[in-house]
């Protein structure tokens, strides 16, 4: 894949940055049934018609627009309903460099899954330490969800 910070997470999830068209025409070869793309449309590295591409490989595609300096539960709750929505099948979930992605994924893991910080920070630990406003946010989740 052409994408930075390409993580599996499990035999059915992957995340990474903003995907290319050469990766985008790879997805169905793995199996991917949906992408989720956090970034907005306006982000620097956004692919034009990156809704068209996927769909034409037969694969759903979602747009959460998360804005950096913005996080919403809202957006996370549209994010974890789309993957409740796919359980059983093979998604990707990406945005500009996979800082957003890693996190929600990271969120997922705590609320969902149960599983312990140090397992369920992989792999946002690897791309980043979050900022100021996503520790925040990250916080305040997990705060009112435990």
């Amino acid at each position: 894949m052409e994408a930075e910070n390409v993580y599996q997470v499990f035999d059915w999830l992957w995340c990474s940055a903003q995907l290319t068209e050469k990766d985008i025409a790879k997805l169905p070869a793995l199996g991917i049934e949906a992408v989720i793309n956090l970034a907005p449309p306006t982000a620097s590295n956004a692919l034009p018609g990156e809704a068209e591409l996927v769909a034409a490989q037969g694969i759903a595609y979602m747009q959460i627009p998360v804005a950096w300096e913005h996080p919403r539960l809202n957006q996370l709750e549209q994010f974890l309903g789309v993957i409740k929505v796919f359980e059983g099948h093979k998604v990707w979930v990406h945005c500009a460099k996979n800082m957003r992605a890693s996190s929600f994924i990271y969120l997922y893991r705590r609320l969902y899954l149960a599983e312990e910080e140090v397992i369920a920070s992989y792999p946002m630990s690897e791309i980043w330490a979050p900022n100021p406003i996503w520790q925040t946010f990250i916080r305040n989740v997990l705060s009112t969800a435990l």
